[in-house]
Order: C-alpha cells, then sequence, then structure tokens
C-alpha cells in the first residue's frame, strides 16, 4: 500500500511536532463563533426577559421561596419563576429531570432555535454537547433522601421507596445527557464539573472540540438549581452567603464597601457554537467569536484566594496571546464579581496585573450583583450576556454599587448601564479549589478578531 501523501501541500494538515505545544496549522485555521443563545435565570426565562432586566440595572435577589429556610444564616436566593409545563416540557419529562436539568433543556431549545442549526446543516455524530454544572441534581437527589429516610428519621433507607430516577439524579452527567437528546447529538458529550468556574470551562471545551475539527457544532453551557437546605446550609457554614434576609433586593454588592457576601442563584445558559466558515455559509447570525479560553489553579486552598490574583492573571494573559490581542484592545471585563471581600480585591489585583493601566481604563461590571451566584451555571450565563453586550454595544452596570471599596478602584460601572462601542470582551471565573479561568469573545468580522498587533 502506498501511504505517500500526493495531495498539494496547501491541503495538508500540518501537525504539532511532538513535545512543541504549538496546535496544527488547520487548528489555527478554525475560528468557532456563537450562533444561539438561550437562558433561564432569575427575572425571566429567555434571553429577551434577561438581557432587558441586565440593562435596567433591576435585580432579581429575593427570600427564598423554594424550600422554607427558617433558622438559615442566610435566607435570599435569586430564583427563577419556572414553569416546566408553561415553557413545554411534558410531566414525564418534569418528573425524570431534575430542576437543573429542566431549566438546561429549556435554555437549550432556546439555543437551537435561535441558530436555525438542523440535521441537514452538522450530522448528528458531528454535533457535540458540553455542559457544565458545579452541584448536578442537587435538588432532587435531596428530595428523594428525604423521603427514602422518612425526613431523616431513618438511618437505613428502604430503597423500595426511590424513584426509578434516583441514580440519574445522584449522576451529573444526566444533565448533559438531557440536553443531548434535546438536541439529538451523537458526538462527543461531556459534564464539566470545576466548580464555579464549570459553565465557562464548559464553553472553553465545547470551543476547543470545535476548533481542533473534532465536532463540526457543539451545545455549549450550563446548568444549576442549587437552592436547596444542602447547599444553603453548606455556604451557611463558611460565612460565604449574605445575610441581608432584611433587604434582599440590596444584599448582592459586589466591589461595595459594605458587601458582606454573595447572593446564591439558580439557572442556566446554553450556546451553540460553530465552525465560523460553515456558519457564515449557511447564513447564520453571529453573535460573537471566541478568540481565546485559558485556564489555572492556585493549588493553595480549597476555599482562599491568594490576593495578588496571579493565577487568574495568568490565564488572561495567556487568553490574550491565543487571541493575539493587547490590554489595549479589550473594551470591556465582566468580572466573577462574587461580592466576597477576598474575591473582589483578589481579581482586581489579577486585572491590574495582566491588563497594566489599562485595567483602568476598561469598564469592569459584575451581573451577579442582579442575577446572583448560580454557581456552576453563571458562568455560561456570563458568556452570553457579553455576546448580547456586543451585539448591542452596552455594557451591564453592577447594581447596588454606592460606595466603592478603596481597594477596589476601577471603573465598576455602578448602578446604570453604559452604552459604548465593544469590539473585545474578557470575561473570567474564579472556583473554589483555586480554578481560575479567562474567555475572550470579539465581534465577528473578516481576518483576525483581533486589533492589536499581536504577540507569539
Amino acid at each position: 500500500m502506498n501511504h505517500l501523501d500526493t495531495r498539494p501541500a496547501a491541503r495538508r494538515r500540518t501537525r504539532a511536532r511532538p513535545g512543541t505545544g504549538r496546535p496544527s496549522r488547520a487548528r489555527q485555521d478554525r475560528r468557532v463563533v456563537i450562533t444561539g443563545i438561550g437562558v433561564a435565570a432569575p427575572g425571566g426565562i429567555g434571553v429577551t426577559s434577561f438581557w432587558d432586566l441586565l440593562t435596567t440595572g433591576r435585580t432579581a435577589t429575593r427570600a427564598i421561596t423554594l424550600f422554607d429556610a427558617t433558622g438559615f444564616r442566610s435566607r435570599i436566593a435569586a430564583e427563577c419563576d419556572f414553569d416546566p409545563g408553561a415553557h413545554g416540557l411534558t410531566p414525564r419529562q418534569v418528573r425524570r429531570m431534575d430542576r437543573a436539568a429542566q431549566l438546561g433543556v429549556v435554555s437549550a431549545r432556546e439555543a437551537l432555535a435561535d441558530s436555525g442549526l438542523t440535521p441537514a446543516d452538522v450530522p448528528p455524530d458531528r454535533l457535540g454537547v458540553s455542559i457544565g454544572s458545579a452541584v448536578g441534581c442537587t435538588m432532587g437527589l435531596e428530595q428523594e433522601y428525604a423521603v427514602l429516610s422518612d425526613g431523616g428519621r431513618e438511618w437505613l433507607v428502604d430503597p423500595a421507596y426511590g424513584v426509578p430516577q434516583l441514580y440519574g439524579y445522584m449522576i451529573p452527567s444526566t444533565i448533559a445527557t438531557e440536553i443531548a437528546w434535546t438536541a439529538g447529538a451523537e458526538g462527543p458529550v461531556a459534564l464539566i464539573s470545576t466548580g464555579c468556574t464549570a459553565g465557562l470551562d464548559s464553553v472553553g471545551h465545547g470551543y476547543q472540540l470545535v476548533k481542533e475539527g473534532t465536532a463540526c457544532a457543539v451545545v455549549a453551557g450550563a446548568a444549576d438549581a442549587p437552592i436547596s437546605p444542602i447547599t444553603v446550609a453548606c455556604f451557611d457554614a463558611i460565612k460565604a452567603t449574605s445575610p441581608s434576609n432584611d433587604d434582599p433586593a440590596h444584599a448582592s454588592r459586589p466591589f461595595d464597601l459594605d458587601r458582606n457576601g454573595f447572593v446564591l442563584g439558580e439557572g442556566a445558559a446554553v450556546l451553540v457554537l460553530e465552525e465560523r466558515g460553515a456558519a457564515l455559509r449557511r447564513g447564520a447570525q453571529v453573535y460573537a467569536e471566541i478568540v481565546g479560553f485559558a485556564s489555572r489553579s492556585n493549588a493553595f486552598h480549597m476555599t482562599g484566594l491568594k490576593p495578588d490574583g496571579r493565577e487568574m492573571a495568568e490565564a488572561i494573559r495567556d487568553a490574550l496571546r491565543q487571541a493575539r490581542l493587547r490590554p489595549e484592545d479589550v473594551d470591556y471585563v465582566n468580572a466573577h464579581g462574587s461580592g466576597t471581600r477576598q474575591n473582589d480585591r483578589h481579581e482586581t489585583a489579577a486585572f491590574k496585573s495582566a491588563l497594566g493601566e489599562r485595567a483602568y481604563q476598561i469598564p469592569v461590571s459584575s451581573i451577579k450583583s442582579m442575577i446572583g451566584h448560580s454557581l456552576g451555571a453563571i458562568g455560561s450565563i456570563e458568556v452570553a450576556a457579553c455576546a448580547l453586550a456586543i451585539r448591542d454595544n452596552v455594557v451591564p452596570p453592577t447594581a447596588n454599587l454606592h460606595t466603592t471599596d478603596p481597594e477596589c478602584d476601577l471603573d465598576y460601572v455602578p448602578l446604570t448601564a453604559r452604552e459604548r462601542p465593544l469590539e473585545v470582551v474578557l470575561t473570567v471565573g474564579s472556583g473554589f479549589g483555586g480554578f481560575q479561568t479567562a474567555m475572550l469573545l470579539a465581534r465577528e468580522r473578516d481576518g483576525l478578531a483581533g486589533r492589536g498587533s499581536g504577540h507569539d
């Protein structure tokens, strides 16, 4: 058999030499764009309601209604007003799926419809799914354990009382499975669980699958529904959540001098990622192009952060390097902005380290001030917000920011959205375990998405 490659040199796939770490030419040439968005978030289900809430600076944080929170330190959250039946889920689906999966499936349906992607465009075995979640099917698992243990009174539980879906509630990957069934995806399917960066990391994984050619398109995003007694108790134990129960609408105050912890949230966001050329050929709308993605870990502490923000800064620099962009090219930073003192100071230091003097000129804001912190889901929700910000040239505000912490001395866009041209947007995430992730989105256009001279 003749193994000689007789194709023209321009058509040969250039592979990296072992150990060089340099991507192939084919991989470098494949550009990845966002062509569909679906969101289920506090304040409204669907992209239109979500974006209206953010741009008007309204908050969706309130007293917990999903369970009786009497006796808890923090009794507030950002809940979704979500009726699964009203959003197209059948009674059988509602019984089978945990609330997180329900939110994810509804978001995936909206994203797929928005993209217009059909099996004629992408064969099922070339369509992938990448979904993030921090706590998986917590609500279903906890509710069923309460039944099996008779409210905690029985140490030895009777499995006869368990529902058939109980095993699925224990396995977080069932969320990705449900979304794969919804999309008809028979390509690579993954559940990414890296804590609070899971939603960014899942989109990053989907981006990499398309960029390397493993999939033609990927349904990527995240879903979490953590507003349950066990999750609230866990954050109560480490005093990470806000105890401002008497004023829930103003409890989430990232970068404010008087902040006292984050507000738990729930939700989902799903994006359709496609190779740019294929998307343009089928006439798809393009919200933005993903031009850089990097992650680091601090190998330091499960919940603590180093004050210098070195690992996040390294992730930002790596993402800029991949995109061949400079700090001067970044027009907006979507901060992790959880509202805890150590996080806000940590990422402020990271921005200064990675972006230099440019950090003082770029608007920075946190949408968690309005929709809370939905753990693994929030990173994908924030990517959706960044894509919409690029589409409309609008920077969402940081709600409830009245008195800036002197140690947080950047432009955090207090209270009111700001119109300005946006070509390049940076979004970051920080998670327990030391996970630090950065992603760059850019307005899609011919040639290199970036505007800088680049650096290798």
